[in-house]
Order: structure tokens, then C-alpha cells, then sequence
């Protein structure tokens, strides 16, 4: 017995510097894996930006056919204004702001589909090679905006099921580290589009 009690303390010593250090790791995988969803974050506000780029490039093309409709102009230039006047710091990436965020480019999404929808009413436009080019870069962006959401919500979902595990749950809530919003499918996005011909 006397042998044991001499050892106890550095048992106890050994079993506390165990603890410390796995506190230390699950704390640093904690941080990184943050700082992956702030990178993830910042490839999609950078998509986004380059589609809002492109857009008054599109609108001048537009404008020079005299007898386009100027109301589905002027709906794409004040969508542009308000998707881009939205923005989320990548520390409060909270399920409400991705909402609010992922409204606000919805109506820059509707508002560039009505403009590509009507630009079919105009041959000459279609031909225009400028009109051709922007559309095609509008196409390759909006890939590439869904990819980077995609990489986005991958990257929340590891970091979200890390700090819900036991025993990093704890460890998370002493820290602060708290869930992050995933990007949702746009309500009615789950029903087939109605094709009649």
C-alpha cells in the first residue's frame, strides 16, 4: 500500500497532463476546422462577387438595343445593389445571416433569369458577341458558385459534428464555438419543373 500512495501523486500529475493535452488538440482541431469554414466562406463570397462583376458588363450590352424592356434592367440593377449591400462577417456565420444572405442572391438570380429569358425576344442580341460572352461567363459562374456552396456546406457539416461529439461538446461551449448556418435549396426546389408542349 505504501508503494502506491508514493506514485499517487504522479498518477494524478500523469492523468491531469493526458487531459490538458487532449483539451489542447480537440481546442487547436476546434480552430481549424473554423478557420476551413471561414475559407469555404470566403470562395463563395468570392463567386458571388465575380457574378455581380460580370452583371453591369451585361446591363450596358442590354442597353444598347434601344427598345429592350428597361423595367427588367432596372429589376437587375437594384437586385445587384441589394445582394451586394448584404454581407456577413465569417465570424457570424449563424443559420439566420446565410438566410438573409441566400435571399438576397435569390433575387439576383431571379431578376438575371428574367433578363436572359427575355433577351430571347431579341435575334440581334443573341448574335451580339459580347451578350454570348457574358452569358457564358454568368453560366461558368453560377457552377462555380454552387460548387463553392457545396465545399461550404461540407466544411460546416465536419465542423458542426465536431464540436457536437463528447467530449469536445464541452469544450466548445467554453470557448464559444457554436454551429454554423448550411446553405438551404430554395423553397419549392424539391418539385419537378411542369414541361408541356
Amino acid at each position: 500500500m505504501t508503494d502506491i500512495r508514493k506514485f499517487l501523486p504522479l498518477i494524478l500529475l500523469g492523468l491531469a497532463a493526458i487531459l490538458v493535452f487532449s483539451m489542447c488538440g480537440s481546442y487547436n482541431n476546434a480552430v481549424s476546422k473554423d478557420e476551413n469554414v471561414k475559407k469555404a466562406w470566403s470562395q463563395v463570397e468570392n463567386q458571388y462577387q465575380r457574378r455581380a462583376d460580370l452583371i453591369p458588363n451585361l446591363v450596358n450590352t442590354v442597353k444598347g438595343y434601344a427598345n429592350f424592356e428597361q423595367q427588367t434592367l432596372q429589376q437587375v440593377v437594384q437586385a445587384r445593389a441589394s445582394a451586394t449591400q448584404v454581407k456577413i462577417d465569417a465570424n457570424n456565420l449563424t443559420p439566420e445571416a446565410i438566410q438573409r444572405f441566400e435571399q438576397a442572391q435569390q433575387g439576383l438570380s431571379g431578376a438575371l433569369g428574367r433578363l436572359l429569358a427575355v433577351s430571347e425576344n431579341y435575334p440581334d442580341l443573341k448574335a451580339n458577341q459580347n451578350f454570348l460572352d457574358l452569358q457564358k461567363q454568368l453560366e461558368g459562374t453560377e457552377n462555380r458558385i454552387s460548387v463553392e456552396r457545396k465545399n461550404f456546406n461540407e466544411s460546416v457539416q465536419d465542423f458542426n459534428a465536431y464540436i457536437r461529439r463528447f467530449p469536445t461538446n464541452i469544450l466548445a461551449g467554453m470557448f464559444g464555438f457554436s454551429p454554423k448556418g448550411y446553405f438551404q435549396s430554395a423553397a419549392g426546389s424539391e418539385k419537378a419543373p411542369n414541361v408541356q408542349f
